[in-house]
């Protein structure tokens, strides 16, 4: 198939899917009277883009919203009651317990901040909702076993927001070159991401203003002295938040390699690197790594740089799989399969919009217009394997493996570079006390970390 008629199938295939899901949806919730209940936890960037691709596919009612910052909350109440048909403003609240002692919600997507996800996600569960958890799921890896643990308990579906594994031409190549075997043997991957993504000025300590509740925003984070909003991507700059580079956007290519190849935990992580360039600010996130995810007989190899130049242009955050009668590269934006014999045609898959079909994405602020079509199919997944009783595409256990390598991989590299290898069974890293106690961190009192055999 040549490169238009290609685009031309995407284009058909994504429109495809799309009519045909609308006429599902409308028979999934058949016996239920009404709208979906549903809440958002996290009103930033991506928890509104998230709720805004569900408001589009499905018949749902937004009845609450929570954030620590009232004028966050109050503008996306206020967008909410705009973009959902009853056009009426959802409660608003700052504490997510209260939403979800006064809400029975069907569905509860969250958006905060990663070191909220695990105890927002678990008291969520526990209420009886669906959850929609943006990854990566956990700051730590027994949270995201308790988180697991809860879902399995609770049997709720968690669809982890790895939505590449929707995104309609990574589908298309999937099919196309891996699923046909047309790399052969698969032996090497790599990810990547050279993106300049990494805060790091010094700005001053200040009061904190009064429409924003830091001690509660902090939660169980150890608390930093206050120096401005950290809305955006100043909390992804330090550690006692996330997981850096790594934690951020390793979990997305490396999850799509685990997907496209079928794989399961790595049998050994090993990662080096640290700050080595961008010295002069607050960050204290590596902006140089490297990560080493071993398999059988197949490496995955990450290297993230936030300074100098990407390897690859045409692929800055990606993908790229190595099998012995070609390579396959992707990316958010595209796919290309390239052959190793000059006589077979190189492959390329474009990257689907759908402008027509959603007009009102057009004037979304900050939208990802690339990732929107495979929110809409992710959010399309969720609400099936909810229907069906089946486990989503994103499901929180794949979700927690991808997210636990990732931090693995940073244990590693504060260690030393010494290899890891996590059993997942004892919850435990094999032979290494000093990494298994990293495995959980300190809470600061008085929220208690979760634990997956008291959820």
């Amino acid at each position: 198939m040549n490169q238009l008629n290609r685009r031309d199938f995407l284009k058909g295939s994504s429109a495809l899917m799309t009519l045909a899901s609308f006429g599902l949806f409308g028979m999934d919730f058949k016996d239920r009277e009404g709208p979906l209940k549903v809440a958002l936890i996290g009103t930033g960037w991506y928890g509104k883009s998230d709720l805004f691709r569900l408001i589009q596919v499905a018949d749902v009612e937004v009845v609450a919203l929570c954030d620590v910052d009232k004028n966050m909350l109050t503008a996306a109440g206020e967008l909410v009651s705009q973009r959902q048909k009853s056009k009426n403003v959802p409660e608003l609240f700052e504490d997510y317990r209260e939403l979800l002692k006064k809400h029975k919600c069907d569905l509860v997507l969250i958006g905060s901040p990663d070191h909220w996800h695990a105890l927002q996600a678990i008291e969520a569960l526990k209420s009886g909702a669906h959850v929609y958890l943006q990854k990566p799921i956990s700051v730590d890896v027994i949270e995201g076993e308790a988180i697991l643990a809860a879902a399995r308990k609770y049997n709720r579906k968690c669809q982890i927001g790895t939505q590449r594994k929707s995104t309609p031409h990574l589908i298309d190549a999937k099919k196309q070159i891996i699923d046909t075997g047309k790399l052969g043997k698969i032996s090497h991957a790599e990810v990547c991401c050279y993106f300049h993504m990494r805060a790091n000025g010094n700005p001053p300590v200040e009061p904190v203003p009064d429409f924003f509740n830091y001690e509660m925003w902090t939660g169980p984070a150890p608390m930093r002295p206050y120096d401005g909003l950290p809305h955006i991507r100043w909390w992804r700059t330090f550690m006692e938040y996330g997981n850096g580079i790594t934690g951020d956007m390793c979990v997305h290519m490396l999850d799509t390699v685990r997907w496209m190849l079928k794989l399961g935990w790595p049998s050994q992580i090993t990662s080096t690197g640290g700050i080595f360039v961008q010295k002069e600010g607050k960050s204290n996130i590596s902006d140089t790594q490297t990560a080493i995810f071993e398999f059988p007989e197949l490496n995955v190899v990450w290297q993230h740089r936030t300074w100098g130049n990407p390897v690859d242009p045409e692929y800055p955050w990606s993908f790229k799989i190595y099998g012995e009668k070609g390579m396959l590269a992707g990316s958010t934006m595209q796919a290309d399969y390239f052959p190793y014999d000059q006589k077979e045609e190189k492959i390329h898959f474009d990257c689907v919009f759908e402008r027509e079909q959603y007009p009102e994405d057009l004037t979304e602020d900050r939208i990802e217009l690339n990732a929107a079509p495979a929110t809409r199919l992710h959010m399309k997944d969720w609400l099936e394997s909810i229907d069906k009783d089946t486990l989503p595409i994103a499901d929180v256990e794949e979700g927690h493996i991808s997210t636990a390598a990732c931090i693995l991989a940073n244990i590693s590299m504060e260690l030393g570079g010494r290899p890891l290898r996590y059993d997942p069974k004892t919850r435990t890293v094999i032979d290494d006390p000093e990494a298994t106690a990293k495995l959980r961190r300190p809470y600061r009192g008085p929220w208690v970390h979760p634990e997956p055999d008291k959820v």
